[in-house]
């Protein structure tokens, strides 16, 4: 039921920690649980069920249809053979339509531009129906319009029960929808609260080494303004 975002510099550890939190990367120390048991111990299909997740750069070798690629979403549902039910396509469906890309679906991925396919990757981990959704970077190509619509799909996952992490340079966009921020700074957690709590000039310098002035928006929520020398 939470959404926590992950912020900080170039280089701080923030796609690190997603990696190694997808199995991806192996971490030379320490260990990764989901609810307690480490991700080591669990098959990569059961792992598929639990977490979804939306990497930062994703090259799709082959042009498949866009519609294709989201219902890729469903194979760790699917058992040995790989067949998609109806239930599955409805699914897909429903994830693309929920964002609003529904007419991109016979479109191959390869034509899209980088917001719009961005958004197919997106509709995909929704349709894996996970129970927690790992976003690196999840709006870095896309419009306003279509930037609200994925964060408002996030908020829709958590309210039914899911959990998310949202990697984000967009400190107006993650104080909108984060429950709680974590910022990173060299591999380290150097503030772990709500936005109000941690969205504060001195954390802000200290991680991202500038100045800023921060506003209270109209929905009560941080604004943050960088000052420019």
């Amino acid at each position: 039921g939470e959404v926590v975002g992950l912020v900080g510099c170039n280089g701080a550890g923030k796609t690190t920690l997603v990696r190694s939190a997808t199995r991806s990367l192996r971490p030379d120390s320490g260990e990764v649980c989901l609810a307690g048991q480490s991700i080591r111990e669990l098959p990569r299909r059961v792992l598929a069920t639990r977490v979804a997740t939306v990497p930062q750069d994703v090259h799709v070798p082959f042009p498949f249809l866009a519609g294709e690629l989201v219902l890729m979403g469903r194979t760790p549902h699917q058992g040995l053979f790989g067949f998609e039910s109806a239930a599955d396509l409805e699914i897909a469906r429903e994830a693309m339509d929920r964002l609003g890309i529904a007419h991109l679906a016979d479109r191959p991925v390869d034509r899209l531009s980088g917001g719009e396919r961005q958004l197919v990757l997106f509709a995909r981990a929704l349709a894996q129906q996970s129970d927690w959704l790992l976003l690196d970077e999840p709006t870095a190509f896309l419009d306003l319009r279509h930037r609200m619509d994925l964060l408002r799909a996030v908020r829709h996952f958590t309210r039914a029960g899911g959990g998310a992490l949202v990697v984000s340079h967009d400190l107006g966009g993650v104080a909108r929808i984060c429950d709680r921020l974590v910022v990173l700074s060299e591999g380290q957690v150097i503030a772990d609260g709500e936005p109000h709590e941690v969205l504060r000039p001195e954390i802000i310098h200290r991680a991202f080494g500038i100045s800023v002035d921060i506003f209270e928006g109209p929905d009560g929520r941080p604004v943050v303004v960088s000052r420019l020398a």
